[in-house]
Parts: C-alpha cells; structure tokens; sequence
C-alpha cells in the first residue's frame, strides 16, 4: 500500500480549516464594519457576547478544528512514519474527514445542534476506533 495515500486526507481536513478560516472572516469583517463597535467591543469577551450567531458558528467551528482533529493529524503521522497505513485507515480517514465536513457545514450554517452532535459523535467514534486499533497493534 502507499503509505503517502493518508496525506489525502490530511490535507483535506487542512483544506477543510482553510475553508472554515475564510468564511469565518467572511462574517466577522463586514460585521465588525457594519456594526461600528468600539475598541472596548473588539476584546474576545465582548466580541463573542456581541456577535450574532451567523458570526459567532464560524469561529466557534474554527476553533473546533484544532480539537479532535489533531489527534488525526497526529494518528496519520504516527502511521505514515511507522507504514501502517492500509485500506482501512484510509476507509477510516476519510469518513473522519466525511463527518467533519459535514459538521462544519451544519455547524456554520443552519447549526441544528442534535444534528450537529450527531456529526460530531460519528466523526468522534471513528477517530477513537482507529487510535484504539493502532495501540491493540502497537501492543
């Protein structure tokens, strides 16, 4: 098998973080000029309390991306590193990868929040069965 083929995934989910950051600013900016909010108003706090949901779903998403999807960052170097990469962790990163998709999508439009969760629990179960059957392997 070609170990490099987990770095499809990879990148996608990358990918995915990239799209997220933009549409996120896509939001943020013209709501920041819109709304005339002082420098007092800009503080982390206070933008968050502030902002509307249309804003506020894209930066609560982008910040998820740097959750979960890190331990499948660092599960796909573990496996390139070590050449465990094979059919079904391929199969089981590209569903991960399926379902975050599908989260952010949820999470950064309408944001049904059973949905979402739904989402996010089938993206969560696949990314612990494929760490739990790398230490089953590794020990």
């Amino acid at each position: 098998m070609n170990q490099q083929a987990i770095f499809q995934p990879f990148m996608a989910m990358m990918l995915l973080t990239l799209v997220v950051w933009v549409y996120m600013y896509s939001k943020r900016i013209p709501f920041i000029r819109n709304s005339d909010l002082t420098p007092d108003q800009l503080t982390a706090f206070e933008f968050t309390r502030l902002s509307p949901p249309a804003v506020a779903n894209p930066s609560d998403n982008f910040k998820n991306l740097f959750e979960l999807p890190v331990v499948f960052y660092a599960l796909c170097l573990y496996l390139y590193v070590t050449a465990q990469v094979d059919q079904a962790v391929l199969i089981g990163a590209w569903i991960f990868v399926g379902f975050r998709v599908l989260h952010s999508l949820v999470h950064c439009t309408v944001n049904i929040v059973m949905l979402r969760f739904v989402l996010y629990c089938l993206s969560s179960l696949v990314l612990w069965l494929m760490l739990l059957r790398e230490v089953l392997r590794l020990f």
